[in-house]
This record gives structure tokens, C-alpha cells and sequence, in this order.
């Protein structure tokens, strides 16, 4: 039998309680769109921070928050197991409260940010995924923590 692949790569092994299958299964999904979601958000809030941050300090600074959340979370659903798991959960958590507080923001006074964040309009500038995300995480990392039935 060989060993699973998160022993091979050193970091810990998936647990028979299901807490290591985080990034399994429809985790794998997530994975993804997360580690797309790091690198989108990253490097938006980078180039608009280094050309134009005066235009919009603050949309900018959400946006690269957005993208280090965003690879937090990735990050636990590679590693998965216990610790990793309650990361993922506190992260996604800060998200959507992050994308409901800066979406009803942009709505109710437009004028407070200039230009976008990821965030704004509930991510419709990303296809409301920034909205969908947290959600679909959240209760994935619900799911995966109860028991594997046999």
C-alpha cells in the first residue's frame, strides 16, 4: 500500500476522522479557486498600490487583504488536518464578513471607494464568487470534520 500523498510531501497526514480531507474531494475545487483567488487579488492590489495608490488607499489595502485571506486559506486546505481545519473555518468567517460589510458598504455610499475592491458590490467584479466562496468553504469544512461513515 503506498502512503498517502501529504505524508510523501511531509506535511501532516489525513486523519481517519476526517479532519485531514479538507483539501480532498470537492476540497480540491476550492483549492483551486483559492489559490486563483491569492494570486488575482495579490497581484491587482499590488500594481494599483504601486501606480495609483493615491486614487483609493483604502479599496486598494481591502484588496490585498482579500488576497492574503485568500492564501491563508488555501494554504490550510493543502495542509489540512485539525489546526489547519479551524484556521480555514476562522478565515473563510473573517472573509464573508468581509465581502457582506464592504458589498453593503459600496452600495450604501458609493462614494467611500473610489475604485473597486475585490470585495465591492458582493465581488461582482469576480463574478460574486468573493460572496460564494466562504460560503461553499464553510460548509465544506463543516461537512469534512464529521466522521466518515463506513
Amino acid at each position: 500500500m503506498s502512503e498517502p500523498a501529504h505524508e510523501a510531501s511531509g506535511a501532516p497526514a489525513a486523519h481517519e476522522d476526517g479532519a485531514g480531507r479538507i483539501g480532498r474531494g470537492p476540497g480540491r475545487l476550492l483549492l483551486s479557486l483559492y489559490g486563483v483567488f491569492t494570486v488575482a487579488a495579490v497581484s491587482r492590489s499590488l500594481v494599483q498600490m504601486i501606480t495609483k495608490f493615491h486614487d483609493a488607499p483604502l479599496a486598494y489595502v481591502l484588496s490585498a487583504v482579500a488576497g492574503l485571506v485568500y492564501a491563508v486559506i488555501t494554504v490550510a486546505l493543502w495542509r489540512g488536518g485539525e489546526a489547519a481545519r479551524r484556521v480555514a473555518l476562522v478565515c473563510c468567517s473573517a472573509e464573508l464578513a468581509g465581502v457582506l460589510a464592504v458589498g453593503t458598504f459600496t452600495l450604501v455610499d458609493p462614494s467611500a471607494f473610489p475604485d473597486a475592491t475585490v470585495w465591492s458590490d458582493f465581488g461582482i467584479g469576480y463574478l460574486f464568487l468573493p460572496l460564494l466562496l466562504p460560503v461553499a468553504g464553510l460548509l465544506w469544512l463543516r461537512r469534512s470534520a464529521r466522521p466518515q461513515q463506513p
